[in-house]
C-alpha cells in the first residue's frame, strides 16, 4: 500500500458546515435485530456536514455491532439522537426546555436509557452533564479531551473517552528540531487548554535549544482583542521568525485574528492541531500560504466499508444529497511512482486532474468520529460483559422491553478492553497511561477548489529517544521544495571556526558568532564552546581541524643550522691556522715573549669550545644532553683560565724590578700556569654537583611554537646552570680587571692591551647575551647558545 494522500471539496459554505455542534446520544436496547428508527429522521435534519459525518460515524459503529454474532446476540443496541440541545437552552428557558428534554422523573412506560454518549462540545457537557446525572444517566464524553472534565469533584460520573494529548508539544518541536526551526512564534487562545500547551511547549523547547520569537494570547474580551490585534500584527509581520504554532479554539476569537491574517496575505508556515484542520474563509484556507501547513491529528485507522455505508445511507435517508468529498476528507494510496516522483506544487492544474482522477477514493473518519466509534463499541462490550456476568438472570430482562442497570454497567464499562474491529486496542482503564501516536499531515491547496493534504510522518513518544519521529523523506521531497521552504532562526548558524556569542538580553538563540581562541577549534556548526586541541595538535588557520605537530630541533638540515655548523667548523680551522704559525716561529722572541706554553693552550681550548658547538645542532639525546654545558664549561674555563694566567704573567715580568724578590720567583717558577688547572678543578666540582643531583635531560616543548613539538635539552638543576656559567663570568671579570691594570704597562713584546680590549668585547657580548637568551625560544634559544 501506497502513501496516504487526503482530498476535500471547499466552497463558501464550507465554514459554516464545519462548526462543531453539541450531540446527545442515548443509548438504549431491545431484543432481536431491529434497525435503527431514526437514521432517516437524524439524518433529513439541517444538520452541518460535521454533524452528518459524527452521525454515519455512530449509526456505522453500530450497525457493526448489531451484525456481529458474538456481541450481544439477539440483542439490538439502539440511539437517540439530539443535536442543538444547548442553542436551544440558551434560546428558551430553562424550566421549559430541559424539563420537557431531562426530567428528574420517568413513567413506567417510558424508555429508560442506558448511557448518554455527549460531545463534541466540552462546554455543552459541562453545563448539561450534571443534569443527566439527577435523570439517573451516566455520561460518556467523546469530544476532545478536556482537563476541566476530568474533575472528579464536579463531574464524578462523566467519563472522557479520548486520550489527553499528552506528548503534542513534544511532538511538534520534534519536527521544529527536524527542520533546524529554533526560531518560532505561537498564537495561543486564552483558556485553561491553550495556556497548558503553552507551558509545556516552552519546556520542550527549551530543552531542544529552541526560543519563542514571539507569543499571541488572544483574548475573548471584545476590547482587549481589538486593543491587541493591531500590535499582533505588527509583531508577526516584523518578527523573523518565519514558523507559527496555533493552538486553541477554532469557534474563538484566535479564528477572527487569522482571517486578518489571511486578508493581510501574510505567508508563513503554519503548525496547528486537527481543530484547524478543514477551516476554510472566502472560498480559501484560512492557513493556506505557500509554504502549506502542518497539522497533528491523533492517529486514527481509517474504517473498512465506511465508503459503502456513506453511499447506502446517502441514496436511501437524504432529502438534499450531499457528496462524499463535501462531508469530510476522502482518501486514497497515492502512488509516487504515478506521478514520476514530481514535485506536486511544480505541476501544472492539467497534470494534477490528471494524476487525481486515476485513484481510488474512500471516505476518511474524523478524529471524534474515530473516538465515538470506539466508544459505542465499548458500550457494546460492557453490556455484554455484564450480561456474561449475570446469565442466570437473564429470563428477567425479556420482552421487548429491554431495560438494564446503568450504574452496574459502568462498573464493566470502566475496565473494559478490547481489540475494535479495525484492529486497534481501546483501553477504558483511565489509570493505565496510554501511549498517544500523532499522524503528521502535510496540507496545500492543491486544485482552485480542492484541498490536499498528505500524511508525510508520525510520533510516538513511547519509542526510544531518536526514533519517536518518523518523516518520509521521500513524500516531503515530493511535497516539499526545500529551496522554497525558508529558515526560521533568529542568527544565522555559526560556521565551524566560530562559537555561539550569547547576546545580551535576548534569548539564547540569538547571538554573535566568535572566533575560536588561539589552538581551539569548532568542527560543527553552532557550537556553544570551542574545543581545545591536544598538546601534541594545534588548531588550522580556519579553526576546524587540529593537525598534528611536527617535532623540530635545530637541525644540520635546518638553514641556520647549516650556517652555524659551518662557521664552527671555519673558527677551529682558523685558530689552528694560527696555532700552527705559532709552532712554526716558536723559537722567536715573539712567541717566546707571549708565553708560548699558555698560548699553545689558548688556542687548543679555543678550538673545541668552537667544535662544543656542535653538540648544540641535531637531534638531542642523552648523551649530547649530558655533554652540551659540562664540556664547553670545563673547556672555556681553560680558555678563560689561559687568559687569566697570561695576564698575570705579563704582570707580574712588568713589575719585577729588584732580583731576588718574591715576584720573581712566581715568575720563575711558573707559579701563574697553576692557576689554569685550579680553576678548572673548580670548574669540574660544579658540574660534577650539577650532574650528580639534578642533570640536564631530553625534554619537549610543545607551547614555544604553535605548530611544532620542539625538542630539547632541559638544563635540569638553573640554580647549578647559572652557578658553572657565573664561575666562567667571574674569571672573565678577574681577567679584564688584571688586564686593565696592565694597560699602561711598555707595549714591546706587550700583549696586555690587546687582553683588555678582548676581555671588555667579551664581556660585553656575555652581558648582552642573557637577556637575549632569556627572551628567545626555540631553536633561536639554541642558536644563541650557539653564538
Amino acid at each position: 500500500m501506497g502513501p496516504r494522500c487526503f482530498l476535500r471539496l471547499k466552497d463558501s459554505d464550507t465554514w459554516g458546515e464545519d462548526k462543531d455542534t453539541d450531540c446527545f446520544l442515548s443509548t438504549y436496547t431491545k431484543h432481536g435485530h431491529i434497525k435503527n428508527e431514526h437514521i432517516t429522521r437524524n439524518l433529513d435534519k439541517k444538520l452541518t456536514y460535521k454533524n452528518m459525518h459524527l452521525i454515519l460515524s455512530l449509526y456505522f459503529a453500530l450497525e457493526n455491532i448489531n451484525n456481529d454474532p458474538h456481541i450481544l446476540p439477539n440483542i439490538s443496541l439502539l440511539v437517540k439522537v439530539e443535536c442543538n440541545l444547548l442553542d436551544d437552552w440558551r434560546m428558551n428557558s430553562l424550566c421549559t426546555k430541559i424539563g420537557e428534554l431531562l426530567p428528574n422523573y420517568y413513567c413506567i412506560n417510558q424508555r429508560r436509557y442506558l448511557i448518554v454518549l455527549t460531545g463534541p462540545i466540552w462546554l455543552s457537557s459541562a453545563m448539561l452533564g450534571p443534569l443527566l446525572y439527577i435523570t439517573n444517566r451516566p455520561e460518556i464524553y467523546y469530544g476532545p479531551f478536556h482537563p476541566l472534565l476530568s474533575s472528579h469533584e464536579q463531574f464524578p460520573h462523566l467519563y472522557q473517552m479520548a486520550p489527553k494529548d499528552t506528548s503534542l508539544a513534544l511532538s511538534m518541536v520534534s519536527l521544529m528540531v527536524y527542520f533546524r526551526w529554533n526560531w518560532v512564534g505561537a498564537i495561543i487562545s486564552d483558556d485553561d487548554l491553550g495556556l497548558e500547551f503553552l507551558s509545556e511547549l516552552r519546556r520542550e523547547m527549551q530543552r531542544n535549544s529552541a526560543c519563542l520569537a514571539f507569543v499571541h494570547i488572544v483574548m475573548e474580551d471584545k476590547i482587549l482583542f481589538r486593543k491587541n490585534v493591531n500590535i499582533y500584527y505588527n509583531e508577526i509581520t516584523t518578527s523573523s521568525a518565519k514558523v507559527v504554532v496555533i493552538y486553541g479554539d477554532k469557534d474563538s476569537h484566535l479564528q477572527l485574528n487569522l482571517r486578518f491574517y489571511r486578508l493581510a496575505n501574510l505567508q508563513r508556515i503554519w503548525v496547528t492541531t486537527s481543530q484547524w484542520d478543514m477551516i476554510t474563509y472566502n472560498d480559501r484556507f484560512l492557513l493556506d500560504s505557500f509554504y502549506g501547513t502542518f497539522i497533528f491529528l491523533l492517529h486514527v485507522s481509517e474504517l473498512s466499508g465506511f465508503k459503502k455505508f456513506i453511499e447506502r445511507a446517502h441514496d436511501s435517508t437524504f432529502t438534499n444529497p450531499v457528496s462524499s468529498d463535501k462531508l469530510w476528507w476522502i482518501y486514497f494510496n497515492c502512488s509516487l511512482t504515478l506521478f514520476n516522483s514530481m514535485n506536486l506544487k511544480n505541476c501544472s492544474i492539467e497534470k494534477r486532474y490528471h494524476w487525481l482522477f486515476r485513484h481510488r477514493f474512500e471516505v476518511s473518519v474524523s478524529i471524534t468520529g474515530y473516538v465515538l466509534y470506539n466508544t459505542v463499541h465499548a458500550v457494546a462490550h460492557a453490556l455484554h460483559e455484564m450480561l456474561l456476568q449475570e446469565a442466570d438472570t437473564l429470563p428477567k430482562y425479556s420482552g421487548e422491553k429491554l431495560e438494564f442497570d446503568s450504574w452496574q454497567m459502568i462498573h464493566f464499562l470502566k475496565n473494559i478492553q478490547f481489540i475494535n474491529p479495525v484492529g486497534d486496542q481501546v483501553n477504558m482503564n483511565q489509570k493505565v497511561n496510554q501511549d498517544v501516536e500523532y499522524d503528521i499531515h502535510y496540507s496545500i491547496e492543491f486544485l482552485p477548489n480542492l484541498g490536499l493534504k498528505v500524511k508525510i510522518g508520525k510520533f510516538s513518544k513511547h519509542l526510544l529517544h531518536g526514533q519517536q519521529l518518523y518523516v518520509s523523506e521521500e513524500m516531503i521531497k515530493w511535497n516539499i521544495d526545500f529551496s522554497q521552504v525558508p529558515s526560521s532562526i533568529c542568527s544565522v548558524p555559526c560556521s565551524p571556526g566560530f562559537r555561539k556569542s550569547p547576546q545580551q538580553g535576548k534569548a539564547v538563540c540569538c547571538f554573535d558568532c566568535t572566533p575560536c581562541p588561539e589552538n581551539e577549534i569548532s568542527n560543527m556548526s553552532d557550537m556553544d564552546q570551542c574545543v581545545k586541541c591536544p598538546d601534541d595538535h594545534y588548531a588550522n588557520l580556519e579553526g576546524n581541524h587540529c593537525l598534528k605537530k611536527v617535532v623540530a630541533f635545530l637541525g644540520y638540515e635546518d638553514l641556520l643550522g647549516m650556517s652555524l655548523a659551518c662557521l664552527a667548523l671555519c673558527f677551529p680551522i682558523l685558530t689552528a691556522f694560527v696555532l700552527g704559525v705559532f709552532l712554526k716561529h716558536k723559537d722567536t722572541p715573539t712567541v717566546k715573549a707571549n708565553n708560548r706554553t699558555l698560548s699553545y693552550v689558548l688556542l687548543i681550548s679555543l678550538i673545541f669550545c668552537f667544535l662544543c658547538s656542535l653538540l648544540f645542532i641535531g637531534q638531542p639525546n642523552m648523551a649530547t644532553c649530558f655533554m652540551q654545558q659540562t664540556i664547553f664549561a670545563v673547556v672555556f674555563t681553560v680558555a678563560a683560565s689561559t687568559v687569566l694566567a697570561k695576564t698575570i704573567t705579563a704582570v707580574l715580568a712588568f713589575k719585577v724590578t729588584t732580583p731576588g724578590r718574591r715576584m720573581r720567583w712566581l715568575l720563575v717558577s711558573g707559579g701563574p700556569n697553576f692557576i689554569i688547572p685550579i680553576c678548572t678543578v673548580i670548574q669540574l666540582i660544579l658540574c660534577g654537583i650539577w650532574l650528580g643531583t639534578s642533570p640536564p635531560f631530553v625534554d619537549v616543548d610543545i607551547h614555544v611554537e604553535k605548530d611544532h613539538i620542539l625538542i630539547v635539552c632541559n638544563k635540569g638543576s638553573i640554580i647549578a646552570f647559572y652557578c658553572v656559567l657565573g664561575y666562567l663570568g667571574s674569571i672573565a671579570m678577574g681577567s679584564f680587571a688584571v688586564a686593565f691594570l696592565a694597560r699602561n704597562l711598555p707595549d714591546t713584546f706587550n700583549e696586555a692591551k690587546f687582553l683588555t680590549f678582548s676581555m671588555l668585547v667579551f664581556c660585553s657580548v656575555w652581558v648582552t647575551f642573557l637577556p637575549v637568551y632569556h627572551s628567545t625560544k626555540g631553536k633561536a634559544m639554541v642558536a644563541v647558545e650557539v653564538f
